[in-house]
């Protein structure tokens, strides 16, 4: 039973409030060096798309983290089996006291995922496995004042996200992430 998320595009105001959620609940350091301005690991990331041009130019937001692949490239390319997929609910977790740090899970990650926080060792979602196995969302499908996060199974995503015309993010990894327009 894969659990992934559901992104409504249409209700997503880009207000970083996910992303906020995030950092605070699984404690993720705000930033890596003593630069000003410099971010540390970003579980939850928004990204702006801009498309068109002027008088129809569109900026849509984008709310997305660890795609928890069915296929999960970072977990075939980990050396010490830091990486791992629960065959329970299809979670990709990372076991910080094997990982080495050695960033190759980073470049084969095609989403970019991978993050490495002030002990040199990937950080990223962990579907907030300490509030989901209580029955709780993760903090940012709580915390989302737009409600356009939403977890769950992908057979329950799926039949929500049919009623909205989702689509599938595409990629060889099979992303367990649905976006709709």
């Amino acid at each position: 039973m894969q659990k992934g998320f559901y992104i409504d595009t249409s209700r997503c105001t880009g207000c970083y409030s996910c992303v906020a959620a995030c950092k605070n609940w699984n404690d993720v350091a705000p930033r890596v060096s003593d630069t000003p301005g410099t971010p540390g690991p970003m579980w939850r990331r928004v990204t702006n798309l801009e498309s068109g041009a002027y008088p129809n130019a569109k900026i849509v937001s984008v709310s997305l983290a660890c795609m928890h692949c069915a296929q999960p490239a970072c977990m075939d390319v980990c050396p010490v089996g830091a990486i791992s997929k629960r065959a329970q609910d299809g979670i990709v977790v990372v076991d910080s006291d094997k990982c080495i740090g050695c960033h190759y899970c980073f470049f084969a990650c095609p989403f970019g995922v991978p993050q490495y926080g002030t002990q040199g060792t990937m950080e990223k979602c962990n579907y907030c496995l300490d509030r989901t196995e209580k029955g709780q969302d993760p903090a940012c499908v709580a915390t989302c004042p737009a409600k356009a996060i939403k977890a769950g199974t992908m057979t329950e995503l799926a039949a929500y996200a049919g009623e909205r015309a989702a689509k599938v993010l595409a990629g060889s990894t099979q992303p367990s992430v649905l976006v709709s327009p």
